[in-house]
């Protein structure tokens, strides 16, 4: 089994998914990339197919009907087989060297029989030269239900994120928020 999938959902990427990809490819055989092509009408379903011809050990590519972003990132989901799941959007990249720490403690706390539902990093906007950086988390609670959780970079295990991506249940919230000694920061 993997040790993380990382979804990439794409509709009309071809401009800049490579890099996305290649950012990627590095985390090696830990790692599961799943391009999910959303009905695109330019050539990504062409480069989806092309990397995972290049890599069948990591990269495989899902061609579907647009169903928009959150249907893509279901898709994801559904065919995920690591132990942890993530989306990268098609126009984001990784840093090598944040993606190998991050490998590196998901692997160290499995490794040592850890039962930890989500890991969360910190990341880094890149506008017009700028870096901002965040480990800032925000998250709502409406009526009894998870709003919605960004600014943070969250590595999901088993069906908690499946979950997260829409409204919880309150009591799955619950669980995900409170279960600390299950949640590892990592920022740096």
């Amino acid at each position: 089994m993997k040790l993380l999938t990382v979804a990439i959902p794409c509709y009309n990427s071809q401009d800049y998914m490579e890099k996305c990809i290649d950012s990627l490819l590095i985390g090696g055989e830990d790692v599961e990339i799943i391009i999910v092509d959303d009905g695109s009408k330019d050539m990504t379903p062409e480069i989806a197919d092309s990397y995972a011809k290049k890599h069948p050990e990591i990269v495989r590519a899902i061609h579907q009907e647009n169903g928009g972003h959150g249907e893509a990132v279901n898709t994801g989901i559904r065919n995920a087989q690591g132990n942890f799941f993530k989306v990268v959007d098609s126009d984001d990249w990784v840093d090598a060297e944040a993606y190998q720490k991050i490998l590196a403690t998901l692997r160290e706390l499995v490794g040592n029989g850890s039962q930890l539902d989500m890991l969360i990093s910190n990341f880094v906007y890149e506008k017009k030269g700028q870096n901002i950086k965040s480990d800032e988390i925000y998250f709502g609670n409406s009526k009894g239900k998870a709003v919605y959780l960004e600014r943070c970079a969250a590595f999901f295990k088993g069906t908690v994120y499946s979950d997260a991506l829409g409204d919880l249940p309150y009591t799955a919230f619950e669980r995900l928020w409170t279960g600390a000694a299950k949640t590892y920061v990592l920022c740096g």
